[in-house]
């Protein structure tokens, strides 16, 4: 008998154990974003390791680089990496400059990740800078904004060395990052929202040439309640901005880049997978940037497009779509150097 209510007694205790933990992860995840946002970073951070080596057959071989250049003092997140044609090392020669900005939801990648994608615009002729900067929830907006702007004053003092032509810059991002590249090409070109962010900007606008944007979000405006109800969004967003109200929050309005925009935005490549989630960001955002008189190019695809194309399409240098994103970008890329030159 005694064993009995001794065992009897042990499964109680289990099964209030378990409630009790239960409940707690429940409502930790009700009162932070910290554990889906760690979940959520592996699974990116896994993903993106493989695309980068599925893109490994196709890199050229007279690439050289520059590895963990740091940008910013006493900031251990602040590292770049500087890739461009093996042929000019020995040499003074400058070429255009790429500065990329990876995605990964604000809260994971690296510039690791997008290493072999440089590595093949660098092969058409540009020097490209992949940047790291601070991924949330352990850094919140605008951290990674000021650290981008950081890297560029880097890049801009350190040119020399680094064969950048700072008279043409091109700012790119992918995802999360395409968002930072928006906010950080603005800040150049509209001093009154970098002010917003209490800094000065790195670069002249008339060293922007001009910004590469793949499947971004710009205004949170613009995205509908079921949109922010997608448990994906709603973590990220909540990790990134630190608040779980960030769309009413007024200290982050600056966010979306879209509403500050003015005609002394660059000119820009827009595109976006035609199965990707937040596709309408990309299509408003041409829009805009259009009605303004900025010139726009895009690569968008119709909803016929089979097979449908996700979130981050262009890093997939396998298909067909992947493989036209890239022409495409460095066809434009081409044509604005060329007119910058004649």
């Amino acid at each position: 008998m005694k064993t009995s209510k001794s065992f009897f007694k042990k499964i109680l205790i289990w099964v209030f154990t378990s409630i009790i933990v239960i409940t707690g992860i429940i409502i930790f995840f009700q009162i932070s974003p910290w554990l889906d946002s760690i979940l959520i970073r592996h699974e990116f951070n896994e993903n993106a390791r493989r695309v980068s080596e599925e893109m490994e057959p196709f890199l050229p071989s007279d690439i050289a680089s520059f590895y963990d250049l740091q940008y910013r003092e006493n900031d251990k997140d602040a590292l770049l990496d500087v890739h461009f044609p093996d042929s000019i090392s020995t040499t003074c020669q400058i070429l255009p400059t790429i500065v990329w900005i990876h995605g990964g939801a604000w809260v994971s990648g690296s510039k690791e990740n997008v290493a072999n994608y440089c590595k093949m615009l660098a092969g058409k002729g540009f020097t490209v800078a992949a940047i790291d900067y601070s991924v949330a929830p352990e850094h919140t907006y605008p951290t990674p904004v000021i650290q981008a702007n950081a890297a560029l004053d880097y890049l801009n003092k350190n040119r020399a060395g680094l064969h950048i032509d700072p008279s043409s810059i091109i700012i790119a991002g992918d995802s999360g990052g395409a968002q930072i590249a928006a906010q950080l090409a603005n800040i150049i070109s509209e001093p009154s929202y970098a002010a917003k962010f209490n800094i000065k900007s790195a670069l002249k606008r008339d060293q922007l040439l001009a910004v590469l944007l793949f499947c971004g979000i710009y205004d949170l405006n613009d995205m509908n309640q079921d949109d922010l109800d997608n448990g994906f969004l709603r973590t990220i967003l909540w990790a990134y901005t630190g608040s779980k109200n960030f769309k009413n929050n007024p200290e982050l309005a600056s966010f979306s880049v879209a509403d500050y925009v003015t005609s002394t935005f660059p000119t820009a490549f827009i595109s976006v997978g035609n199965g990707d989630p937040l596709a309408s960001q990309s299509y408003i955002f041409a829009k805009k940037l259009a009605r303004l008189n900025v010139k726009v190019d895009t690569l968008f695809f119709s909803n016929k497009y089979q097979p449908l194309l996700p979130h981050e399409y262009q890093l997939d240098y396998n298909t067909i779509a992947g493989k036209m994103a890239f022409e495409k970008e460095t066809s434009f890329l081409s044509s604005i150097v060329k007119k910058q030159k004649n």
